[in-house]
């Protein structure tokens, strides 16, 4: 949270960097060089950075070694060891330009600077599709504080970026609450306020402003606490603790206790805020704290800025891999590039891997103990949270496009119009013709929908009855999606011979639908898929898959149905059994039913619990009756 600025350090050594010999190496067989053997044989052993140049003369990797000879070698050497990326990027080489420089570290900033700079395709780019807001102080008498996503640093002077707009709001919020800042973009120069060109507003009136606008506050005064603003936003709480105590102290010696309590005021908004932040440890002081953790494709890694003993920034990234680059390599890519978007200047930096480079004047450690390793299992973390995201997301891509895959399919197998991206399927259940039931299911985009199932007691129907029960399900249903405005699907599904689709196209006629919404049945003997008014079944190879997504949605909807079924004859039961007990009535037996639903409850649970729910007497006869059976 510190000042964003230039750095003249890197500057200068970037300078230093492309004044060293520079030479280039051309590929072209029909110029004077010499081969590739011999190219390769010529180059320095020095630190340096290499820049790979296409068949349109563009960069298209950029790489940084220790030693140019050996590294530049790897990728010629033998080409069947090296991965498939890599193989690409070596076909893809035309000309090669290299630089020598002092050191390994000096190798690094200028690779990181050249790819920023020239954005090669192999190489890995930290791009971000988000403008992060920044607070702004602005360089104008009075200045003013505000949220912005605009960057313009020779205008104002900049904090940020913050990755959470929510936690920039709050440090925005104890900034009102700590100091009277002006809300008003007027411009209140000299000249301006001492020809009273303006006059104060509410925000005076409320005590939100000292109105400067006319002269009632000098700026001195007004920049003291731009001041302590500035150490707000760079995490120095404990210098503004410090001026609010010297101000209550001071307040209270001259007996103005009502000064002095509005400072107190400020002094536990300020704790108030603390508490709310993430405190690692007062000890702990200034750190960065980096972890990384990766897969084939993608490097995940969180970035803690701690200043002062608060996590002030956080963010986590993904990183797309390009040529299979290790952990360490990308680790240390995105230290540089953070450290200079954040504008730390942190001197100690702990991760979770070793690094294997050395930066200057920088402390890099791996804690094995204490509050440094918590604070990196901490961050460590966040990166395992960005990666299962990252994984999750991608089973969901692979899911989608596979059932796209398959319910398009299925269109084709039913020679369907539209695509039947909503699928309801409907079934029967009256076992011993006892309690008849049915049910439906939905499936959406190829998977269930299970909010939309939906169970039905039969109503209007006297006896075993799978054709009229049918009717009378298949009219609930739809009569209800055609009141309600509701969508209507794109193909349903009968569990049942030709009598139980007769019977769910007779509804469809009495409702209007018939011939607008496409409905075949599924035989449950020989899994024969059937039009209505068509002798000879649809064929479908066995092995289809659009036939499984029809036989998973059946038997769907066949386990909804048998379950509710399940269930209340289980219920039917345990209401017969408990009201077959003399001195049991109805309102007991609902009692019992709605807190434990199935005997086998009953009878597990301590006889105190159930006296205190139906009294001691009912509970006894409740339980003896039920052993008695």
């Amino acid at each position: 949270m510190y000042v964003f600025e230039k750095s003249l350090t890197l500057f200068l050594l970037f300078s230093h960097c492309f004044s060293n010999f520079e030479k280039s190496i051309k590929m072209e067989e029909n110029t004077t060089q010499p081969s590739l053997s011999e190219l390769l044989k010529i180059l320095p052993t020095e630190a340096g950075v290499y820049k790979f140049f296409d068949s349109q003369d563009v960069i298209i990797y950029v790489g940084k070694a220790k030693n140019l000879k050996n590294r530049v070698n790897s990728y010629f050497a033998n080409k069947a060891d090296l991965n498939r990326k890599t193989q690409r990027l070596v076909s893809e080489i035309r000309r090669m330009e290299y630089t020598v420089v002092n050191s390994e570290f000096d190798a690094f900033l200028l690779e990181n600077n050249l790819i920023k700079a020239n954005q090669p395709k192999y190489n890995i780019l930290l791009k971000d599709d988000k403008t992060y807001p920044y607070i702004c102080i602005t360089n104008e008498p009075f200045p003013r504080v505000f949220p912005t996503r605009r960057h313009d640093v020779a205008e104002s002077t900049y904090f940020g970026p913050y990755a959470s707009v929510k936690s920039m709001n709050i440090l925005l919020d104890l900034v009102k609450k700590l100091y009277t800042i002006r809300a008003c973009s007027l411009a209140l120069t000299k000249e301006n306020i001492r020809k009273k060109k303006f006059k104060v507003c509410l925000e005076y009136h409320i005590k939100n402003c000292k109105g400067g606008c006319e002269g009632l506050q000098t700026e001195a005064d007004y920049q003291e606490d731009i001041n302590q603003v500035i150490n707000v936003l760079k995490g120095k709480i404990g210098v503004a603790n410090h001026y609010f105590k010297q101000q209550m102290q001071a307040a209270a010696e001259a007996w103005k206790f009502e000064e002095a309590q509005t400072f107190k005021d400020k002094l536990e908004a300020l704790e108030r805020f603390q508490s709310k932040s993430l405190v690692a440890n007062p000890n702990i002081s200034d750190v960065d704290v980096f972890a990384i953790t990766s897969d084939e494709k993608a490097a995940y890694i969180n970035y803690l800025h701690i200043q002062n003993g608060c996590i002030i920034q956080t963010q986590t990234i993904t990183v797309k891999k390009k040529l299979e680059e290790t952990d360490n390599e990308i680790l240390a890519f995105v230290i540089l590039d953070f450290r200079q978007k954040y504008s730390s200047h942190n001197n100690k930096i702990i991760t979770n891997i070793d690094l294997q480079v050395e930066i200057d004047g920088l402390d890099l450690q791996v804690p094995k103990i204490g509050d440094l390793k918590h604070l990196v299992e901490l961050s460590y973390k966040n990166a395992l949270f960005r990666k299962r995201e990252r994984m999750n997301k991608d089973v969901e891509l692979k899911d989608n496009s596979a059932n796209r895959r398959i319910i398009e399919q299925l269109q084709k197998d039913l020679n369907l119009i539209r695509r039947p991206d909503h699928i309801e399927c409907f079934d029967n259940s009256n076992i011993q013709g006892t309690n008849p039931v049915a049910s439906m299911v939905c499936f959406k985009d190829g998977k269930a929908a299970k909010k939309d199932y939906r169970h039905y007691k039969i109503k209007t129907v006297i006896g075993p009855n799978d054709f009229a029960s049918m009717y009378e399900i298949v009219t609930r249903r739809y009569t209800r999606l055609i009141n309600e405005s509701a969508d209507l699907p794109q193909l349903i599904i009968i569990d049942g011979g030709k009598g139980q689709l007769s019977a769910a196209c007779d509804a469809l006629k009495a409702l209007h639908l018939y011939g607008k919404i496409p409905i075949i049945g599924i035989a449950k003997r020989l899994e024969e898929l059937y039009y209505p008014e068509d002798e000879l079944p649809i064929m479908i190879s066995k092995k289809s898959e659009s036939l499984k997504l029809i036989q998973r949605i059946r038997d769907e909807a066949h386990r909804f149905a048998i379950t509710f079924h399940r269930d209340l004859r289980s219920k039917n039961s345990l209401v017969s059994r408990l009201e077959e007990i003399d001195g049991i009535g109805k309102a007991t037996t609902e009692k019992l039913l709605k807190k434990y639903k199935s005997v086998k409850k009953i009878m597990e649970i301590a006889p105190a619990e159930i006296e205190a729910l139906i009294g001691k007497d009912k509970a006894h006869l409740v339980l003896e009756g039920l052993k008695a059976e």
